[in-house]
C-alpha cells in the first residue's frame, strides 16, 4: 500500500519529529490496540500517549505486533501530575516504559505545570537526568505558560524541545506560540480540529470543497502550513488514514489568513495556570 510521505520537524536538540502523529487520548485501552494498528498501517509513525490515560499497555500491544523496526517509530508519553518531583518522576518514567515495553521513549513530557503543587522544576531536573543518562532521546513540556518556560529556564540548563498546548482554529494560543518560538520551542496542538467544532464552520467547509478535501484535511493542513505538529485522534479506520492525507495539497496564504481570523478565544480545556488536579 502506497503511504503518504510524512514531513519531519527538527527539534533543538537535532532529533527529527514526524510533524504529524496519532493521539490516543480518551481511547479506552481495550480499544486502543486496534486503533494504533490501524493508525501504523495507514502510515502513522508517531504515536503520543500519556500514563493519566490509562492505555500505554494498548499502544505497546501494537508496537510489539506490529514488525515496525524501532528506529522507524517515535514514541511519546507524559507524566501525570500526582508522579511530579524528582524521584516520583523517575519512577514514573520507569513504569511507562513497562507499561509500553520499551526501553526509551523518543519523547517524554511534563503533562502540566500543575504550578499550586509547585513541583515542575525539580520533575523537569528529574527529566535531564534521564535525558543526560541516554535513556529518552529528547524532553519537553506540555499545557505551560510563558512563566513557566521561563521559570525551567532560569532553574534548570536544558530547553524544552516542544511545547504541547491546546490550539486550534478558534483558540489559536498565539502568546504561548510566540514564546515557545522565542526560545526555539516547537508548538505541537492538542485538539487540532477542536473535536470537531470548526469542522461545520463556512469558511473551513469553503475551503474543503475548494480543494477537494474534508473540513478535518483543511484545518491539519493549516496547522502543517504554519510550522506545528498535530495529534488527531480516532477510532475509525477510514478516518485514521483520511487524517494522514494531507501531503498532496497547499493552502494559499489568503486561505491560511481566512482560518486565522476564526481565532475568538474559545478555548476547551482548562487553563495551565489554574489547572491543579
Amino acid at each position: 500500500m502506497n503511504t503518504p510521505q510524512v514531513t519531519t520537524l527538527t527539534l533543538n536538540n537535532g532529533i527529527e519529529m514526524p510533524q504529524l502523529g496519532f493521539g490516543v487520548f480518551q481511547v479506552p485501552n481495550d480499544e486502543t490496540q486496534r486503533a494504533v494498528e490501524a493508525a501504523l498501517a495507514a502510515g502513522y509513525r508517531s504515536i503520543d500517549t500519556a500514563a493519566i490515560y490509562g492505555n500505554e499497555e494498548g499502544v505497546g500491544r501494537a508496537l510489539a505486533g506490529s514488525g515496525i523496526a524501532r528506529d522507524e517509530l517515535f514514541i511519546t508519553s507524559k507524566v501525570w501530575n500526582s508522579e511530579q518531583g524528582y524521584d516520583s518522576t523517575l519512577r514514573a518514567y520507569d513504569d511507562a516504559l513497562e507499561r509500553l515495553g520499551l526501553d526509551q521513549l523518543d519523547l517524554f513530557l511534563i503533562h502540566w505545570p500543575t504550578p499550586e503543587k509547585d513541583l515542575y522544576a525539580d520533575t523537569w531536573r528529574a527529566l535531564e537526568k534521564i535525558y543526560a543518562d541516554g535513556r529518552v532521546r529528547a524532553i519537553g513540556v506540555s499545557n505551560f505558560q510563558p512563566e513557566h518556560l521561563d521559570r525551567i529556564a532560569s532553574e534548570n540548563g536544558i530547553v524544552p524541545v516542544l511545547n504541547q498546548v491546546e490550539l486550534h482554529p478558534s483558540f489559536q494560543n498565539r502568546e504561548v506560540a510566540e514564546a515557545n518560538a522565542a526560545r526555539g520551542i516547537l508548538t505541537e496542538a492538542w485538539s487540532p480540529i477542536a473535536q470537531g467544532d470548526v469542522l461545520a464552520d463556512p469558511v473551513v467547509v469553503s475551503l474543503a470543497e475548494r480543494h477537494g478535501k474534508t473540513p478535518a484535511q483543511v484545518v491539519l493542513r493549516w496547522h502543517l502550513q504554519q510550522g506545528r505538529i498535530v495529534i488527531p485522534k480516532s477510532v475509525t479506520p477510514s478516518r485514521i488514514a483520511e487524517n494522514l492525507n494531507l501531503f498532496d495539497f497547499e493552502l494559499a496564504a489568503a486561505d491560511l489568513a481566512a482560518i486565522d481570523a476564526l481565532e475568538n478565544g474559545g478555548r476547551r480545556g482548562p487553563h495551565p495556570s489554574e489547572f491543579n488536579a
